[in-house]
């Protein structure tokens, strides 16, 4: 939160991740084209922050959990992941900030439940 000032200047999920530099970069040139790679332009206090948390969220949040395996069974490093899941929960983060809510581990399953109306 202090290094984004409480999303002072933030206005959306995206513009957050490029300031945080876990925004993809692409390295393609003509017809040549190279590894996508996140920018790092951004903030590095933010991305060594979220780190760990994505480690931990990537073992024992569960929806975070199948979106990390299924990201490592088609990526080669592990790593790629990680930051992937990191980024994921920036944005999660930027969400509940701005929406004052807290995190919900089941909003998925009492999403679908509420759309489904009882006779």
């Amino acid at each position: 939160m202090a290094e984004t000032n409480a999303f002072a200047l933030i206005s959306n999920c995206k513009q957050l991740t490029s300031y945080a530099g876990l925004d993809i970069q692409q390295n393609q040139s003509g017809s040549r084209e190279g590894k996508t790679r996140i920018s790092k332009k951004g903030n590095s206090f933010i991305r060594y922050a979220l780190y760990m948390p994505a480690l931990c969220a990537s073992r024992f949040n569960p929806s975070m959990k199948s979106f990390y395996r299924n990201l490592s069974e088609r990526k080669p490093a592990k790593k790629i992941a990680v930051t992937a899941v990191a980024r994921k929960l920036l944005c999660l983060i930027y969400v509940l900030w701005k929406k004052e809510e807290e995190f919900n581990i089941n909003y998925e399953e009492n999403k679908n439940t509420d759309r489904v109306s009882p006779v």
